[in-house]
């Protein structure tokens, strides 16, 4: 079996490490979440998909890549499942360290990295409420730390040709919906309750075809819980999320990030002020 280029920092000696730092590896931070995903699917979610990208793009790197992951952070920004008056913790299985927090986490890894040398980071990140730590975090390491910050999230890479979902999932489904269901029936089976799927409509495709300027996303959006979407917390259609979709879409966007990891290493740090 090919061995993965990409080494566990948790798992280096300190002489290993400060080996790695001289030859100007690229870090790799997972940041995930551990929510609610609606009926069928389990908190874990975004750490699981996090963990099967990352494993498929290690697959599309060579042997000799200097890469290295950091510990992930599987607790992330997830006010938006919290119920009214939770802080931190929610009775549907949702934790919470919210944004701020995770902010300085970020930082202050990206801050250890850079003190021993490390110049390259690319936040690899499945779950859209951990977005604004992750910018407000990489630009304070880039001005602080000089450091190259990537943000990588898989919602945001461009989709696979012809997968055969339908627009509105795209643009309305991402959350526990055919795209996420699918991913869960290919990498975790056993932990998937296709019994209890269904079409989760989103509030936002309501909007939209009101045409209403004013959205969960896009031009105008508002702040909302994930049951101002969808009473159930969920949205998308999750009965259409078969396995081979699933893998159809991890090895796609695993082959994305890996091409994001490669071009954090060709990034021209010369080019930077």
């Amino acid at each position: 079996m090919t061995r993965s280029p990409l080494h566990r920092w948790d798992a280096l000696s300190d002489a290993e490490a400060q080996a790695l730092a001289a030859r100007d590896p690229v870090a790799i931070l997972p940041l995930a979440a551990t929510e609610q995903h609606g009926p069928h699917l389990p908190v874990t979610t975004d750490a699981d998909i996090n963990r099967a990208l990352l494993a498929r793009a290690a697959l599309q790197l060579p042997d000799d890549f200097p890469a290295v992951v950091m510990p992930p952070v599987d607790v992330g920004a997830s006010d938006e499942h919290l119920a009214a008056g939770d802080e931190t913790a929610s009775a549907n299985g949702t934790r919470s360290i919210g944004s701020h927090a995770l902010t300085v986490l970020i930082r202050t890894r990206g801050a250890a990295l850079a003190s021993l040398g490390v110049r390259r980071l690319v936040l690899h990140n499945t779950h859209g409420g951990n977005r604004h730590a992750m910018a407000t975090a990489a630009l304070d390491l880039r001005r602080a730390a000089r450091m190259l910050v990537v943000s990588a999230s898989w919602f945001r890479f461009p989709p696979p040709p012809e997968i055969g979902l339908p627009d509105t999932e795209w643009r309305h489904g991402l959350h526990g919906g055919a795209v996420e269901t699918a991913m869960m029936l290919h990498t975790h089976p056993d932990r998937v309750r296709m019994d209890r799927s269904r079409d989760f409509t989103s509030l936002g495709e309501a909007l939209e075809q009101a045409r209403s300027m004013i959205g969960p996303e896009g031009a105008a959006p508002f702040a909302w819980l994930a049951r101002d979407l969808n009473r159930a917390g969920v949205v998308g259609d999750a009965t259409l999320a078969t396995a081979d979709l699933g893998r159809q879409l991890v090895e796609h966007y695993g082959d994305v990030l890996a091409r994001v990891i490669r071009d954090a290493k060709a990034f021209p740090m010369d080019r930077l002020a």
